[in-house]
Protein backbone atom coordinates (compact mmCIF):
# COMPACT_ATOMS: atom_id res chain seq x y z
CA UNK A 1 0.00 0.00 0.00
CA UNK A 2 1.46 3.73 -1.37
CA UNK A 3 0.76 6.26 1.14
CA UNK A 4 0.57 9.78 0.32
CA UNK A 5 3.73 11.39 2.92
CA UNK A 6 3.00 14.91 1.85
CA UNK A 7 -0.89 14.17 3.60
CA UNK A 8 -0.82 14.98 7.33
CA UNK A 9 -2.10 12.70 9.31
CA UNK A 10 -5.90 13.80 10.84
CA UNK A 11 -5.91 12.86 14.74
CA UNK A 12 -9.46 12.18 16.44
CA UNK A 13 -10.35 14.50 19.49
CA UNK A 14 -10.68 11.47 21.25
CA UNK A 15 -7.19 9.25 21.54
CA UNK A 16 -6.80 6.13 23.72
CA UNK A 17 -2.86 4.71 23.68
CA UNK A 18 -2.94 1.08 25.26
CA UNK A 19 -0.13 -0.91 25.77
CA UNK A 20 -1.94 -4.16 24.37
CA UNK A 21 0.55 -6.57 26.19
CA UNK A 22 0.20 -5.43 29.64
CA UNK A 23 -3.90 -4.77 29.28
CA UNK A 24 -3.87 -8.70 28.24
CA UNK A 25 -1.82 -9.59 31.25
CA UNK A 26 -4.24 -7.99 33.80
CA UNK A 27 -6.98 -9.38 32.11
CA UNK A 28 -5.40 -12.40 32.47
CA UNK A 29 -5.16 -11.83 36.14
CA UNK A 30 -8.16 -11.17 36.68
CA UNK A 31 -10.25 -13.90 34.96
CA UNK A 32 -7.66 -16.52 37.41
CA UNK A 33 -8.68 -14.88 40.70
CA UNK A 34 -12.63 -14.18 39.75
CA UNK A 35 -13.14 -17.37 38.14
CA UNK A 36 -11.88 -18.99 41.92
CA UNK A 37 -13.36 -16.16 44.28
CA UNK A 38 -16.84 -16.48 41.91
CA UNK A 39 -16.73 -19.93 41.34
CA UNK A 40 -18.07 -19.55 37.78
CA UNK A 41 -16.14 -19.53 34.84
CA UNK A 42 -15.15 -16.47 33.00
CA UNK A 43 -15.67 -15.46 29.41
CA UNK A 44 -13.02 -13.65 27.03
CA UNK A 45 -12.89 -9.90 27.55
CA UNK A 46 -15.03 -8.49 24.98
CA UNK A 47 -12.59 -6.02 23.07
CA UNK A 48 -15.30 -3.57 21.92
CA UNK A 49 -16.88 -3.00 25.73
CA UNK A 50 -13.86 -2.90 27.36
CA UNK A 51 -12.91 0.03 24.57
CA UNK A 52 -15.90 1.78 25.69
CA UNK A 53 -15.57 1.69 28.86
CA UNK A 54 -12.10 3.14 28.96
CA UNK A 55 -13.71 6.28 27.01
CA UNK A 56 -16.30 6.53 29.84
CA UNK A 57 -13.67 6.44 32.53
CA UNK A 58 -11.98 8.96 30.54
CA UNK A 59 -15.07 11.37 31.13
CA UNK A 60 -16.51 10.59 27.69
CA UNK A 61 -20.12 12.36 27.62
CA UNK A 62 -22.55 10.91 24.94
CA UNK A 63 -22.31 12.20 21.89
CA UNK A 64 -21.46 11.62 18.24
CA UNK A 65 -17.65 11.12 18.75
CA UNK A 66 -14.38 9.57 16.76
CA UNK A 67 -11.76 7.34 18.99
CA UNK A 68 -8.75 6.28 17.86
CA UNK A 69 -7.66 3.66 19.60
CA UNK A 70 -3.96 2.75 19.48
CA UNK A 71 -2.38 -1.04 20.54
CA UNK A 72 0.97 -1.08 21.09
CA UNK A 73 2.24 -4.57 21.34
CA UNK A 74 5.44 -6.68 20.99
CA UNK A 75 6.14 -8.38 17.63
CA UNK A 76 5.91 -11.68 18.60
CA UNK A 77 2.53 -11.44 19.61
CA UNK A 78 -0.14 -11.99 16.91
CA UNK A 79 -3.20 -11.66 19.24
CA UNK A 80 -4.39 -10.91 22.57
CA UNK A 81 -4.86 -13.72 24.51
CA UNK A 82 -7.74 -12.83 26.78
CA UNK A 83 -9.92 -10.72 24.14
CA UNK A 84 -12.68 -11.15 21.71
CA UNK A 85 -11.90 -10.40 19.18
CA UNK A 86 -8.08 -10.62 19.76
CA UNK A 87 -6.07 -11.17 16.60
CA UNK A 88 -4.28 -7.64 15.65
CA UNK A 89 -4.06 -8.27 12.06
CA UNK A 90 -6.78 -9.82 11.02
CA UNK A 91 -9.53 -8.35 13.53
CA UNK A 92 -8.59 -5.38 15.04
CA UNK A 93 -6.22 -3.41 13.03
CA UNK A 94 -7.39 -1.14 10.73
CA UNK A 95 -11.05 -2.07 12.13
CA UNK A 96 -13.75 0.23 13.71
CA UNK A 97 -16.98 0.13 15.55
CA UNK A 98 -19.66 2.14 16.71
CA UNK A 99 -21.28 2.93 20.04
CA UNK A 100 -24.75 4.18 20.59
CA UNK A 101 -23.94 6.93 23.21
CA UNK A 102 -19.90 7.25 22.62
CA UNK A 103 -19.80 7.62 18.16
CA UNK A 104 -17.12 5.56 16.36
CA UNK A 105 -14.12 3.97 17.38
CA UNK A 106 -10.94 3.40 15.29
CA UNK A 107 -8.75 0.86 16.04
CA UNK A 108 -5.10 0.45 15.12
CA UNK A 109 -2.47 -1.76 16.21
CA UNK A 110 1.67 -0.75 16.20
CA UNK A 111 3.45 -4.14 16.19
CA UNK A 112 7.06 -3.03 18.36
CA UNK A 113 10.10 -4.60 17.76
CA UNK A 114 12.45 -4.82 20.75
CA UNK A 115 15.55 -4.44 18.94
CA UNK A 116 14.76 -1.13 17.11
CA UNK A 117 12.66 0.39 20.11
CA UNK A 118 10.92 -0.77 23.07
CA UNK A 119 7.27 -0.01 23.74
CA UNK A 120 8.39 2.96 26.22
CA UNK A 121 9.96 4.71 23.86
CA UNK A 122 6.98 3.86 20.99
CA UNK A 123 4.60 4.87 23.90
CA UNK A 124 6.79 8.32 24.71
CA UNK A 125 7.13 9.01 21.00
CA UNK A 126 3.32 8.72 20.25
CA UNK A 127 2.41 10.78 23.19
CA UNK A 128 5.19 13.48 22.46
CA UNK A 129 3.35 13.49 18.84
CA UNK A 130 -0.20 13.69 19.99
CA UNK A 131 -0.10 16.13 23.11
CA UNK A 132 1.17 18.33 20.14
CA UNK A 133 -1.83 18.00 18.41
CA UNK A 134 -4.32 20.46 18.39
CA UNK A 135 -7.23 19.00 17.15
CA UNK A 136 -6.61 16.46 19.79
CA UNK A 137 -8.79 17.34 23.61
CA UNK A 138 -8.78 14.03 25.56
CA UNK A 139 -6.17 11.44 25.86
CA UNK A 140 -6.35 8.13 27.59
CA UNK A 141 -3.28 5.89 28.87
CA UNK A 142 -2.88 2.50 29.19
CA UNK A 143 1.01 2.12 29.77
CA UNK A 144 2.42 -0.79 31.55
CA UNK A 145 4.50 -0.30 35.13
CA UNK A 146 7.59 0.37 33.88
CA UNK A 147 6.70 2.82 31.68
CA UNK A 148 4.57 5.19 33.60
CA UNK A 149 7.39 6.87 35.21
CA UNK A 150 8.47 8.06 31.81
CA UNK A 151 4.87 8.62 30.84
CA UNK A 152 4.24 10.71 34.15
CA UNK A 153 7.55 13.33 33.37
CA UNK A 154 5.94 13.57 29.47
CA UNK A 155 2.64 14.62 31.02
CA UNK A 156 4.06 17.26 33.75
CA UNK A 157 3.87 20.25 31.69
CA UNK A 158 0.68 19.48 29.32
CA UNK A 159 -1.44 21.95 27.90
CA UNK A 160 -4.23 22.21 30.57
CA UNK A 161 -7.19 21.92 27.97
CA UNK A 162 -5.85 18.54 27.29
CA UNK A 163 -8.22 16.11 29.12
CA UNK A 164 -5.62 12.95 30.04
CA UNK A 165 -6.23 10.11 32.39
CA UNK A 166 -3.80 7.39 32.99
CA UNK A 167 -5.31 3.68 34.00
CA UNK A 168 -3.14 1.44 36.07
CA UNK A 169 -3.69 -0.92 38.75
CA UNK A 170 -2.37 0.85 41.65
CA UNK A 171 -2.82 4.93 41.94
CA UNK A 172 0.48 6.85 40.94
CA UNK A 173 2.60 9.75 41.62
CA UNK A 174 0.34 12.38 40.52
CA UNK A 175 0.51 14.75 37.58
CA UNK A 176 -0.98 16.73 34.94
CA UNK A 177 -3.72 14.22 34.93
CA UNK A 178 -6.64 12.32 36.21
CA UNK A 179 -6.28 8.44 36.94
CA UNK A 180 -8.25 5.76 36.98
CA UNK A 181 -8.09 1.72 38.12
CA UNK A 182 -8.05 -0.09 34.53
CA UNK A 183 -9.27 -3.44 36.44
CA UNK A 184 -13.02 -1.57 36.55
CA UNK A 185 -13.21 -1.49 32.34
CA UNK A 186 -11.68 -4.89 32.66
CA UNK A 187 -14.09 -6.40 34.77
CA UNK A 188 -16.86 -5.07 33.19
CA UNK A 189 -15.78 -6.36 30.11
CA UNK A 190 -15.46 -9.54 31.71
CA UNK A 191 -19.15 -9.56 32.47
CA UNK A 192 -18.47 -9.75 36.17
CA UNK A 193 -21.12 -8.06 37.93
CA UNK A 194 -21.50 -5.45 40.19
CA UNK A 195 -24.10 -7.57 42.22
CA UNK A 196 -21.19 -10.46 42.38
CA UNK A 197 -18.55 -8.32 44.08
CA UNK A 198 -21.18 -7.29 46.75
CA UNK A 199 -21.89 -10.70 47.97
CA UNK A 200 -17.84 -11.34 48.13
CA UNK A 201 -17.71 -7.98 50.66
CA UNK A 202 -20.79 -9.71 52.80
Amino acid sequence: MKTDKAKPIKWSENIIIADADYVDSVAFDLIVNFERMLGRPLPQADFSQWVVDVALDGNMHPGSHETQVVLLHDNSKSRMENFNPSDYDGKLNGTAFKDGNLGEFIINSIAVDGKIANKESSMSDLLHTVLGQQDVKRIMLIPDDDTRPAISRLLRNADEDKHITLFAMQPFEGGNFRQEILGYSLMNALGIRASEIDKLGQ
